[in-house]
């Protein structure tokens, strides 16, 4: 593959599945150096800024000052790339490591694609919508890429994994340069990243996200048809937080 490092992502399997099959309630991992070292180089210097392309920045409740961007030319870089993570060797890898059978790819990017958040943004805490619109497939796996060289800890922006039956966080894991994070996608898959980004104006939190679904799935884990479903983890600080983002969103709707 031109842009995954297939090769060290096999070697490194056998570790990959134990740490995959040891978390609970839902299993998750994180893994360092997922691009080809000169080929992630490439990537983030092809990212565009949120004023150039079709980002779609809509505000909402639970979610402020966070962009997508899921169109890209043919032949353009990103557009091979998220090929790629789409391509039938990757996501095989990712059947086989996962035991998820009969992984697809989503070509459409449906919620995914290249996201990019700002100064101020969070996206609370949620489970995601369990089927893909289209296809009515079931949501199944989600693969982050996180594209922040020099990132501080100051700056937030942890995906944060939540067990929401104890009410406690599982993990913290910060967004680091070539860092990919993934995680199950099921009705207690909570996750996000509720601390408002505290980084400066010239600093941008980036990520590439590609899910993946399959015809099927246990019959002990299907749900009926649900978008995304927040909670609250953060008090009352964060009923103010999303209050102060529902007000932006319906002056955003007032003033299209």
């Amino acid at each position: 593959m031109t842009y995954i490092d297939l090769e060290s992502l096999e070697k490194s399997k056998a570790e990959l599945q134990r740490q995959w099959n040891s978390k609970k309630p839902f299993r998750y991992l994180v893994y360092d150096n997922f691009f080809f070292a000169d080929k992630a180089d490439l990537i983030l210097q092809q990212y565009p800024d949120v004023t150039k392309g079709s980002w779609d920045g809509t505000t909402y409740i639970h979610q402020k000052n966070k962009y997508q961007l899921k169109q890209f030319e043919n032949g353009s870089v990103l557009h091979d790339v998220f090929a790629e993570l789409n391509a039938k060797p990757f996501v095989d890898f990712l059947g086989s490591l996962t035991g998820i059978d009969g992984l697809e790819g989503d070509a459409r990017l449906f919620g995914g694609g290249l996201h990019q958040s700002l100064k101020g943004a969070f996206l609370d805490v949620h489970v995601d919508f369990n089927y893909h619109p289209q296809t009515k497939h079931h949501r199944r796996l989600n693969v982050l890429v996180y594209m922040n060289k020099a990132w501080k800890d100051e700056y937030a922006g942890h995906l944060q994994l939540w067990d929401m039956e104890k009410k406690v966080m599982m993990d913290s894991v910060a967004p680091l340069f070539n860092r990919m994070a993934m995680f199950e996608t099921s009705e207690i898959s909570f996750h996000g990243h509720p601390v408002p980004l505290n980084t400066p104006n010239d600093v941008s939190r980036k990520s590439l996200a590609v899910y993946y679904y399959t015809p099927t799935r246990p019959e002990k884990e299907v749900a009926k048809v649900h978008n995304t479903v927040f909670v609250n983890t953060s008090g009352a600080e964060g009923r103010w937080k999303t209050f102060l983002s529902g007000l932006k969103a319906l002056k955003e709707r007032i003033l299209k």
